[in-house]
């Protein structure tokens, strides 16, 4: 399944674009719920051992694998993804492109240290969630794991699965609420 993904485009105007065309007119753990749940049935389907984290700049909302095979890196290699998507307010497919997903020169470019630059990275799999009225980044969504998959197919699994969950909500009135979730 995953292997049919498309590659996403690398030219980093389109990757803004995309990323500011998910922007959500508020985001709760409701939603982190249901996209990772869509995430973590994707990649059940298709058999991938991967970690999915959905989280707040201070805050997790969703944390979970999605199969057993999981590694103890994939953690740290979630963090980073997170670091960088709360850090520079993009994906982390789009700074892959930006610096051609050279390490050294993404690290000489913000003068990072050795130490500090261990704690992002310019992999793929790690997406911005943006909220109307709200300047920057709020949070991001990480898959890490897919070994052999990372960068540009974990992000078109993050793009699918919150296309999905857009999809899903489309015109949903929560019972609960006299608002549309969106």
């Amino acid at each position: 399944m995953l292997d049919s993904l498309p590659t996403p485009t690398n030219n980093l105007a389109e990757l803004a674009k995309e990323e500011k065309s998910f922007t959500f007119a508020h985001f709760t753990c409701e939603h982190a719920w249901v996209i990772g749940n869509i995430l973590r049935n994707a990649l059940r389907t298709a058999e991938c051992p991967a970690i999915i984290h959905i989280a707040l700049a201070n805050q997790t909302l969703f944390h979970a694998p999605s199969l057993p095979g999981i590694m103890p890196d994939h953690e740290t290699w979630a963090q980073r993804k997170r670091n960088t998507v709360l850090r520079w307010g993009h994906s982390t497919w789009f700074m892959n492109c930006q610096f051609d997903g050279d390490y050294k020169t993404f690290a000489e470019h913000h003068a990072m240290s050795g130490e500090e630059w261990t704690k992002y990275t310019v992999e793929g799999g790690g997406f911005p969630v943006f909220v109307k009225g709200v300047e920057g980044v709020v949070g991001a969504i990480v898959v890490a794991g897919l070994d052999g998959l990372e960068g540009a197919k974990a992000h078109v699994v993050i793009v699918k699965a919150v296309e999905e969950y857009k999809d899903l909500r489309e015109g949903f009135k929560s019972p609960m609420r006299s608002m549309t979730l969106k």
